[in-house]
């Protein structure tokens, strides 16, 4: 674990296991809020965020529901494969810096039945996704569509020669797919300065959804370098899933159905603001 980063991980476990059948139950019906089958089944894509539980299980809830009720074979769920220790880091600094993507030997796309490097076994940005599947699956009684989870790192703006994206353009070939990305990180805990750092309701939120749209659309043009610039920008956890998403389902239109703010300053220690957006994102493509 890189030093002075929280361990998510543990935190994440921490809150699932303190969760309650009756607070899960209500996170699971607020999610039906919205309907994303159309979505799913269009060729698009469901965007939730891994913040927690608390603060965006509804979000989450939302794309459980939506995989549940597509009536799909099978889901492929791209997780955030985060930083998680200083040689991971090491190499996407190198690689923001414009640094040859190829030589990097920690690129390519984890996961369960992949070979290689196992990372993805200390992430935390699929947990809570996975908690409310099977909460949700439980109480309708079915097993739902097989899950195949992948982790990609270091797409570094050519995602078409990530170590393991045939795979990817094989599966989702019949699958629906969902992603998660937390794609504003902000304040004084996250390196803003105490003049820049926004309170979420005094233009943070504001904010967070120009620029996560504003990622969209560079993301829609295709320009994945631009977009791996962008993330860096705005300290988006997203750069990697985001480049796979667009390269494996094309240029989507994307829509903002809910942004709302979860409060950091517990985990890092740091004084307000700071926060990260989480976003509830449907992606549609473009006609």
């Amino acid at each position: 674990m890189r030093q002075g980063i929280p361990d998510f991980k543990a935190i994440t476990e921490r809150k699932l296991a303190a969760l309650s059948a009756e607070e899960t139950g209500r996170l699971l019906e607020a999610g039906r809020a919205w309907d994303l089958v159309p979505n799913l089944q269009a060729g698009g894509a469901v965007i939730f965020p891994h913040a927690t539980i608390e603060v965006c299980g509804h979000q989450i809830a939302a794309a459980v529901h939506a995989c549940l009720n597509s009536g799909v074979r099978r889901v492929l769920a791209l997780g955030v494969l985060h930083a998680l220790d200083d040689e991971l880091e090491a190499a996407r600094v190198r690689v923001a810096n414009g640094g040859d993507v190829t030589q990097e030997p920690a690129r390519g796309i984890q996961g369960l039945g992949r070979s290689g490097r196992e990372d993805w076994r200390g992430e935390f940005s699929l947990l809570n996704f996975l908690y409310l599947w099977q909460a949700e699956t439980q109480r309708r009684g079915t097993a739902g569509p097989e899950l195949i989870l992948r982790y990609p790192y270091l797409a570094g703006g050519r995602p078409e020669i990530l170590p393991g994206i045939a795979e990817l353009q094989e599966i989702v070939r019949d699958s629906a797919v969902v992603a998660t990305m937390d794609l504003f990180h902000h304040g004084i805990g996250y390196g803003d300065s105490p003049e820049a750092a926004l309170p979420p309701q005094q233009g943070g939120l504001d904010l967070a959804r120009k620029r996560i749209l504003e990622g969209f659309e560079i993301l829609q043009r295709g320009d994945y370098w631009s977009f791996n610039q962008h993330c860096v920008a705005t300290k988006s956890d997203g750069r990697d899933v985001g480049q796979v998403l667009r390269y494996l389902r094309g240029p989507q239109d994307a829509h903002i159905l809910d942004i709302l703010a979860d409060d950091m300053t517990g985990p890092y220690n740091k004084p307000a603001p700071t926060w990260v957006g989480g976003a509830l994102i449907a992606l549609l493509p473009v006609t």
